[in-house]
């Protein structure tokens, strides 16, 4: 391999990976928004792509919130939910996606009268059908964090019938005020329940430091979403890797909600041995899937093939795989790299 024959988004696209930070619901392309609206009779304020797309203007994410919830709408019936994961899916497998850990938010659902059976049943059946691409695929149950800590006990209590269909809970939304220990009960009884654990701490809000100390010393996650703000204390970071804990890091969409990347975050924890990964978040709104994202934070932070290997394998070792199919998905990492010369 040479400098001037090597095809980074060939390469970055083709190297196999698990996505564990991906909001189905951020994954709403406006074509297929589009075609549910028509599906249901619903009338949008944008009558073309381009229009829709216009709207997408966020400086941070409060200003994404409010364009992003109001677009479910048109999300109402089993099969809405099983075309959005399905086409999210597809999508992925070009990208090199093997594995991939959805997030949904049955809340922003239940709470405009669609029934939470329908959404379950939906992403389900995409997820069931995923391996015909190639991807094995898990369900994460995302509390919203701006909601009530009883609307999410009720939320795991309407979820606990479907528990085999999904592998944890996350906690997602507007952070400001809504700190962890609001929803450190519900946590506790999806643990008992033998759910995994994660937490959204998104970077550069008020406490978030703060937040990431809670998460791994009071909550218990097994995983934290975005948490690039970890770097403001040297002993959480000691204590993330002690523990293996996986980062959930999102390059692109970072890069509309603050003035950067993050990429002297990301690829300082990487150098210090801090499981980070990539994913790409909402892509439909931020404009890269994830293959786009290892391209975007490559050519920012001048990583190589090998930093791209790392944060490859980081995803599987920081996945909720089996050991057995962890070490097969790592074998294939490597073996990608070898049939590139790296």
């Amino acid at each position: 391999m040479t400098e001037t024959t090597f095809d980074l988004r060939a390469f970055a696209h083709g190297l196999p990976k698990a996505e564990l930070h991906l909001h189905l619901e951020g994954t709403l392309e406006p074509e297929l928004k589009f075609e549910l609206a028509a599906r249901n009779g619903i009338e949008l304020a944008e009558k073309t792509v381009d229009e829709v797309k216009a709207t997408y203007n966020f400086t941070d994410l409060t200003s994404f919130l409010a364009v992003y919830y109001p677009a479910m709408e048109v999300l109402q019936t089993a099969d809405d939910f099983f075309d959005l994961a399905w086409a999210y899916l597809q999508r992925a497998a070009a990208e090199g996606v093997v594995h991939a850990e959805m997030f949904f938010d049955p809340q922003a659902h239940t709470s405009r009268g669609v029934p939470f059976e329908n959404v379950i049943t939906g992403y389900h059946r995409a997820a069931e059908k995923a391996p015909e691409l190639g991807i094995s695929a898990d369900l994460i149950l995302c509390f919203l964090r701006d909601f009530s800590a009883d609307s999410a006990a009720e939320t795991l209590a309407q979820a606990l019938p479907y528990k085999e269909w999904i592998i944890g809970v996350g906690l997602d939304s507007d952070e400001r005020d809504n700190p962890p220990s609001k929803f450190a009960s519900v946590f506790a009884a999806a643990r008992d329940a033998g759910l995994r654990l994660t937490m959204h701490c998104d970077i550069d809000q008020i406490g978030s430091i703060d937040n990431i100390r809670t998460v791994i010393e009071d909550i218990g996650v097994d995983r934290i979403d975005h948490g690039t703000n970890i770097v403001e204390d040297d002993s959480l970071v000691e204590l993330v890797k002690e523990k293996g804990l996986g980062l959930t890091c999102c390059p692109v969409s970072n890069s509309f909600v603050t003035e950067q990347m993050k990429s002297d975050e990301i690829v300082g924890l990487l150098r210090r041995g801090v499981r980070v990964m990539l994913n790409s978040d909402d892509p439909a709104y931020f404009g890269a899937y994830v293959g786009d994202n290892y391209v975007a934070l490559a050519e920012q932070a001048n990583l190589t093939p090998r930093d791209l290997v790392q944060l490859a394998t980081n995803s599987f070792e920081a996945s909720w795989l089996s050991d057995e199919r962890r070490a097969e998905y790592i074998a294939s990492v490597e073996k990608f790299a070898a049939s590139h010369g790296i």
